[in-house]
């Protein structure tokens, strides 16, 4: 008898397969990140090269966030 090969190349699926230690890992971050900026809700002042705004701390962390986010889904895009 032969071994019965999986139809989705050796690859699990269901829950089992979803949570792997680099996706926890990535989960665990993305809420410590979110809990560290909503907790800073106060004003403060920001300079954007020449202006300086005054803006909630917590949507110039976020935006700080997706920039990097962005930046290195980029990255990972290109090594592959």
């Amino acid at each position: 008898m032969t071994a019965k090969t999986s139809q989705n190349g050796g690859r699990r699926s269901g829950p089992g397969g979803a949570l792997t230690p680099a996706r926890v890992a990535v989960l665990v971050l993305v809420a410590l990140a979110l809990t560290f900026i909503f907790e800073n809700t106060r004003e403060t002042e920001i300079r954007l090269l020449v202006p300086e705004v005054t803006m909630p701390l917590w949507l110039a962390l976020f935006g700080m966030g997706v920039i990097g986010a962005l930046c290195g889904a980029y990255f990972m895009g290109r090594r592959r």
